[in-house]
């Protein structure tokens, strides 16, 4: 990019992330995701989930910061 443009517009998200115990020394990896604007919050139990999720959240929040319509998370 040049130095001349100015930056692309940026979001800010948490993730947080822990273990879950599921049984004798099992446990399972919990994400919960939050836009730090709106406060919206998810939670997921896969990484694609997450990726799925921000990506359509990302085109969402451009769209609307174009005009183009509203948020549709």
């Amino acid at each position: 990019m040049p130095l001349d443009q100015p930056h692309p517009r940026t979001y800010l998200f948490t993730l947080r992330l822990w273990i879950e115990p599921v049984g004798d020394n099992q446990g399972e990896v919990r994400i919960q995701v939050q836009h730090l604007l709106s406060g919206e919050t998810r939670y997921f139990r896969a990484w694609s989930d997450v990726v799925a999720f921000l990506l359509t959240k990302l085109r969402a929040l451009n769209a609307a910061n174009r005009g183009e319509g509203g948020d549709d998370s």
